[in-house]
């Protein structure tokens, strides 16, 4: 069986999130934080070994005060983050641990995962190397221009978006951060694509989406109940959500 460990970046500014005066990651969804329930489903899993999250700077004594129930329950390594995504992830990398032979970066900013999804994208790494989840595009693409008329219609064919959590072996995903075009890359395939390595696509779930905007954010409390039930240990987490329930 092989081993993973889990990096969540929660470090990010959050820039085209409204909603209080907190960072998406850090805010309250349906009685728990966002980072909480992204988490969960990688400490419950029985092939993490190692499970960390990455906090900015600013935020770390707050996080470490304001979740100190939590993280007495929870084995979580917190790290200090960098400026950008990139640096956050590296920061992460440098503490995983030497055992782990694989490596899954998953958003902090994305609640709405369940260990049957999470399962295939793993079993994915393992027998190609690299996996990431991802959805098929439905919808009709079209090119604006700065002037918010349409230049093109833009084929959907063989078009997916990209999930989380995205999977690689651990010296893979190494070798591709000590490159220069990590601080470019939009995310962890990215990488492992423009070093010619190939990732292996697993078809994901709709609902699991990353939370940037106050929409997101309502959409999020919607979807909540339309997780399917894990049916692996309880949560770690020693509260129940505002309607009584543990997901």
């Amino acid at each position: 069986m092989a081993s993973f460990a889990v990096i969540l970046p929660a470090a990010g500014q959050s820039r085209r999130f409204k909603k209080g005066n907190r960072k998406k990651t850090f805010t309250d969804l349906k009685g728990r934080a966002v980072w909480l329930r992204a988490a969960e489903p990688f400490l419950n899993h029985k092939d993490v070994i190692q499970t960390i999250v990455v906090v900015a700077p600013d935020d770390m004594e707050w996080f470490k005060d304001k979740y100190r129930p939590n993280l007495a329950f929870m084995e979580i390594e917190i790290v200090e983050g960098g400026s950008t995504r990139a640096e956050s992830v590296r920061n992460g990398l440098s503490r995983v641990k030497p055992e782990a032979e694989f490596v899954a970066v998953h958003d902090a900013a994305r609640p709405l995962i369940v260990g049957e999804w999470i399962d295939p994208v793993f079993q994915a790494a393992e027998e190609h190397g690299a996996a990431i989840p991802g959805v098929p595009v439905t919808s009709t693409l079209k090119r604006v221009g700065n002037d918010r008329t349409i230049t093109e219609t833009v084929s959907r064919d063989e078009l997916w978006a990209a999930q989380t959590p995205q999977v690689f072996g651990k010296q893979m995903l190494l070798d591709a951060y000590a490159g220069d075009n990590a601080a470019e890359a939009t995310d962890e395939a990215s990488l492992i694509e423009a070093a010619g390595q190939k990732v292996t696509v697993v078809e994901g779930s709709p609902i699991n989406i990353k939370i940037t905007t106050d929409a997101d954010f309502r959409m999020a409390q919607s979807l909540l109940h339309a997780l399917p039930k894990d049916t692996g240990p309880l949560s770690l987490h020693p509260f129940k959500d505002d309607d009584g329930l543990i997901f």
